[in-house]
């Protein structure tokens, strides 16, 4: 009998339905009031899509922060990271509870001192710091975190040239065990560079080194990392005290805490897999415990954190504009927000809810927002009750990089309440409009008749 031939099996991918009278409930809930508001309130009244902001819990996320690290070290501070989310309300209530201003840009900067946050209480972190800011951060006496050699030099050239001493610190990259490696920024501790700097600065003698600092990467999940971070930055501080006598202020350990969202690709749900406040505490205070300084000069600890702050603060509100059937019978859901304004779909599976009550069946689908592009989706794949036209969703864990990261591309950004702590919705952030965009355009005379 000769040898049958060899037929690749076809495998075709099954779409999933909504569920029959025997099939599983869902156990999709429905979203409720935020802070005493009813979103579809909100909606009516602020339009859609709306982010809304909860004082209430950024500003419980930061006293259970500070709690967590105050209750195990002598000195903790934190400075409100301005990248996360700079919008001036959100960054007055975090001053208020005590928080300095950590920025990475001029810009952040100068809205750190116009927001009343007094010089020597910001913290002036990233790359590029020109000429101009530098001399202006020396002035008001500011932390300045120096990234590069270049940086150096020219911080070194300004004190001579002002006839003050800058306030710094130097930034260290270094293997925690986590991977990939942040040793973009900051000079690398393995090869011996973060030593050299910190030689050059006593050598010189020209700027005041007040910390040591390290940002060792985003939504860090490992508290382990923290724990070596700490204990590198201890070893070069030892170094300092015994080769040239002098003690270091404080330790800044930057950001990085993960918040309780959900990366894609993840195999957990992200409130199960994100360490708590008391688990990055305890990790890096038995570092700095059981290292060699003495009580007067135990360094202050310094958190830049944002993300676990903010993140669970917010909320995006939108509403279903259709439903559609793709060509493998995909029930596609299409809302009236996209990746413009919720940049953080690239990166996490967000939660999304109906605001009204729903079957208690669902089906699979595909969130797409509105744009006319093909990488508009808001999420691959969720399970959902049948939603119609005019019906409101809602997005949770927004707080943190979408009002800083969000782009004006081909709809406008909506309007951003908080609702304060009594209770009381205020808008924080007007809608932009055609004038907003265009207000800065400038037009040639010969282009302004057109004949169509």
């Amino acid at each position: 009998m000769s040898k049958k031939n060899y037929e690749r099996p076809l495998v075709y991918k099954m779409e999933g339905r909504v569920s029959g009278k025997a099939g599983p409930e869902s156990r999709i809930r429905q979203m409720g009031a935020i802070d005493g508001n009813e979103p579809e309130d909100l909606l009516w009244e602020y339009g859609s899509p709306l982010f809304v902001v909860s004082e209430k819990t950024l500003r419980r996320n930061y006293q259970r922060l500070h709690q967590a690290f105050a209750t195990r070290l002598p000195r903790v501070q934190m400075a409100w990271s301005y990248k996360t989310n700079y919008l001036d309300a959100v960054c007055l209530a975090f001053h208020q509870e005590g928080a300095w201003a950590e920025v990475v840009s001029g810009f952040e900067y100068d809205k750190a001192i116009r927001n009343g946050v007094p010089g020597d209480k910001i913290i002036f972190n990233g790359p590029e710091k020109t000429r101009e800011e530098l001399r202006k951060a020396i002035a008001n006496r500011s932390l300045i975190h120096i990234d590069h050699f270049d940086e150096l030099y020219t911080l070194n050239e300004l004190a001579t040239e002002m006839g003050q001493r800058p306030q710094a610190a130097i930034r260290v990259n270094m293997d925690t065990g986590v991977y990939p490696l942040w040793d973009r920024f900051g000079f690398n501790f393995e090869n011996g560079q973060a030593w050299d700097a910190l030689t050059r600065i006593m050598r010189t003698g020209k700027i005041d080194l007040l910390g040591l600092h390290c940002h060792i990467g985003t939504f860090m999940l490992s508290v382990n990392a923290y724990a070596i971070a700490a204990e590198k930055l201890t070893s070069l501080a030892v170094q300092l005290k015994e080769k040239f006598n002098h003690s270091i202020r404080y330790i800044d350990l930057g950001g990085g805490f993960a918040s309780k969202n959900t990366l894609k690709g993840s195999y957990l749900n992200g409130a199960d897999m994100s360490p708590d406040f008391d688990d990055y505490a305890e990790a890096i205070s038995k570092i700095l415990l059981n290292g060699p300084f003495s009580n007067e000069e135990f360094p202050t600890l310094i958190l830049e954190t944002g993300r676990a702050l903010i993140d669970n603060a917010g909320y995006l509100l939108g509403t279903v504009i259709a439903n559609k059937r793709s060509s493998t019978g995909r029930r596609n859901l299409i809302v009236d927000f996209g990746v413009n304004t919720l940049f953080t779909a690239f990166w996490y599976d967000h939660t999304l809810l109906p605001v009204q009550s729903k079957s208690a069946y669902t089906e699979e689908c595909t969130v797409y927002g509105p744009l006319c592009m093909n990488i508009d989706v808001i999420r691959e794949r969720i399970s959902l009750p049948p939603m119609k036209p005019g019906d409101r969703i809602a997005v949770l864990n927004t707080g943190a990089y979408n009002m800083t990261q969000w782009m004006q591309f081909i709809t406008l950004r909506p309007n951003i309440v908080m609702i304060d702590t009594s209770g009381e919705a205020q808008l924080i952030r007007k809608k932009e409009t055609l004038e907003t965009i265009t207000g800065n355009e400038l037009v040639p005379d010969y282009l302004r008749e057109i004949n169509l």
